[in-house]
């Protein structure tokens, strides 16, 4: 079984980019991307209504990580370390050496090629300091985008799943994708 130790926090950079902790001083970014309808329709979570709500966020997502239950980065830019995204690793299966990828990016940054930029620090950082086997993807089929950050990241499709979870009056299809540590380019 993986053991997990985020202590000192992690901070990765790229190029252009600083994934560094969220901290209460990015409440108003982090509540700019979470209240945003377009940019929370692929994400099966309600939108967050109030800035308490945005500071109990960051707050539970800092306490897990001090639990050493999953890590989430906030993704700023280098020039001036504002917050335009999160990314990070959830539902850990420590016992399976496997865990979820997720991210998101404020919609004034796609198509820039941040999250093509990322996503291979990302990504090692889980197989060789985390010991990660295998990283899976959940997505909404309709998300474009998120298939071919993954596609593009050397993720296989595993399984499209019609209907498997019912969110805000409907049911959804999710689609899972992984990536195993043997099958990483380098």
């Amino acid at each position: 079984m993986i053991s997990l130790n985020f202590n000192p926090f992690p901070i990765l950079e790229t190029e252009r980019l600083r994934l560094r902790k969220i901290t209460e001083d990015d409440k108003y970014e982090m509540f700019a991307l979470r209240s945003d309808k377009l940019l929370m329709q692929y994400i099966a979570r309600p939108l967050t209504k109030t800035l308490e709500e945005t500071v109990e966020f960051i707050k539970s997502i800092n306490e897990s990580i001090e639990k050493q239950e999953y890590i989430n980065w906030g993704i700023a830019l280098k020039s001036d370390n504002k917050l335009i995204g999160t990314v990070g690793f959830y539902r850990v299966q420590k016992e399976n050496y496997r865990a979820e990828v997720g991210y998101m990016l404020h919609s004034n940054f796609h198509k820039q090629g941040i999250m093509q930029e990322l996503m291979p620090v990302v990504l090692d950082y889980g197989f060789k300091q985390m010991k990660l086997h295998s990283i899976e993807a959940v997505i909404d089929p309709r998300n474009k985008a998120s298939e071919n950050v993954l596609l593009k990241q050397g993720f296989v499709k595993e399984a499209h799943f019609k209907e498997n979870f019912f969110f805000d009056g409907e049911f959804l299809d999710s689609v899972h994708y992984s990536l195993i540590s043997a099958s990483v380019v380098k």
